[in-house]
Formats: C-alpha cells, structure tokens, sequence
C-alpha cells in the first residue's frame, strides 16, 4: 500500500513538472513568435521554422508529397477558408478577405540579395540583403547556402566568414543594435541571422515595410565558386484587420495563435560569387 502511494505521488509529482514545462514552452514559444527570436542571438536556418509555411514547392524539392503539403495554400489558407480551429469565430466573408490580406502579403513581401558577382582570394566585401513586406512587428533574415528549407545550412559553411556585427537597417531607415547587443561581445557577435523589428505593413491599405542588413563576408584563400543565398522569415496575420485579436496586456495576438502556419519561409533566388 504505502509503495503504491509513492508511486502514485510519483506519477503525479511527474505530471506536475509535465504541466509546468509544457506552460514555460508555451510561454516562450508565444513571446518568440510572431516576434522574432527576442531571447536567441545566434545563426538560425530554416529547419529550425516547421510552423512556417512555404510560398514555393521548391523550397522542399525532393520531399516528395510532403513538399505540396508544406505550401502556404494547403498549410495555412486552406484552414482559414475552412473556417479550423479559431478562424471559425469569424464570418465566411471575413476568411475570404483575410485569405485575400494574407495572399496580398506574400505577393508583396520580397528578399534580394545585392552581392558583386566575383571577387578576390581573401577579399573582405558586403553584401546587401533588401527586405519588403512581412507582417512584422519582426522579421528574420539569414544567410544560407542553398534555397532549401530542410538542406540548407548557414553560407559559413560554403566558405564565407563573416565579419564584425551585421548593420541591421530598419523601416525608419535607422541602424538598429538592441536585438544583437544582447549577445555577449566576447562571444563575437558575426552572426549569419539577425531580427528586424519594428516592421508593420497593412494588407488593406497596400502598405509595405521596407529593411535592410548589411553583412561583411571575407572571401576564402582558395579560388571558386561559392554559393549564397537569404531566407527571409516572416507573419502574416498581423498585416490584416482580421487576422489578429486584441489582448488588454499582451497586444496583438495572431488569429491562428503561434502554431497555425501563418508564419513564412521564402528565399531569394540562388546566387553564385567567384572567388578568382
């Protein structure tokens, strides 16, 4: 009897710890997205984002049926048309027009890449990362090696080094330093991902942000051809009316809470630079 006791203070003793991980998960997860990475100041790639949806199979090429199911037409509309989970609060008329808000977002929310085409063994140059739309109030950006959301790895891993802090440039046109001055100096602050906070575009109005970073990459003593390419991280919801509710303390709060989807992965097209 008095073993079975302890097993059952046990199992809930267990429960207990279950219960209050899972609450501090879900705290962390809401306060990190759709704002950003506030807490992480290090390289981010896009596996690291499987609650965002992709605008593009070819973002999961190889992946079979699952890249279909990937896309942000499958993995996000199509719950909102269907009226899942907490769309179903708002009327059919409503999901329609948000689905048409989301839908402007994308087509609007753009990644360049500004680079020079060849440059010297050993050069030190920067590259230009040109960023439209995105729901914000923040997004991501990272340097890649391929366009890839599951195969991709950071660009240091196809030769680049980057160097010092990246100059993050945000919708105002200020330098902005708050998000990567978080991170200890002594531990080098030559990230391949940075946020950009204050982001705020309005699907209704055809109002878009516009940011920028700057990255300082230094060339390989070896000659070649090197690969480079940016995924840019971004919401959606927040861009619409309708996509968000408001909390008296916690603000904007996305329709499809933090696990619906309404996050995006989208790439800029694959670069190549020769190392000569």
């Amino acid at each position: 009897m008095i073993a079975q006791r302890k097993k059952l203070e046990s199992v809930s003793s267990s429960s207990s710890i279950a219960l209050i991980l899972a609450a501090t998960l879900a705290a962390t997860s809401a306060s990190a997205y759709p704002g950003g990475t506030p807490d992480f100041q290090t390289d981010a790639i896009p596996y690291c984002a499987p609650c965002h949806s992709s605008t593009d199979e070819s973002a999961l090429a190889g992946a079979g049926e699952r890249a279909a199911k990937e896309v942000a037409d499958r993995k996000h509309i199509a719950t909102i048309l269907a009226g899942e989970g907490a769309y179903g609060k708002i009327s059919e008329e409503e999901r329609q027009t948000l689905a048409t808000h989301i839908k402007a977002v994308d087509a609007n929310s753009t990644v360049t890449v500004e680079y020079p085409p060849q440059v010297a063994k050993g050069e030190t140059f920067q590259v230009t990362i040109k960023l439209t739309g995105g729901a914000g109030p923040v997004v991501g950006v990272a340097l890649v090696d391929r366009a890839h959301r599951w195969y991709a790895r950071a660009a240091t891993h196809a030769g680049w080094e980057i160097v010092g802090a990246p100059t993050i440039i945000g919708p105002d046109g200020s330098p902005q330093s708050d998000w990567i001055e978080k991170r200890p100096e002594r531990f080098g602050r030559n990230l391949t991902f940075v946020n950009i906070s204050g982001v705020e575009s309005d699907a209704a109005a055809g109002s878009w942000s516009k940011s920028k970073v700057i990255f300082t990459l230094k060339a390989p003593d070896q000659a070649g051809d090197l690969p480079l390419v940016a995924a840019y991280f971004y919401g959606t919801e927040k861009a619409s009316p309708l996509g968000y509710e408001t909390h008296p303390i916690y603000g904007k709060l996305i329709r499809g809470t933090y696990t619906g989807k309404s996050g995006r992965v989208k790439f800029s097209s694959a670069h190549v630079i020769s190392v000569r």
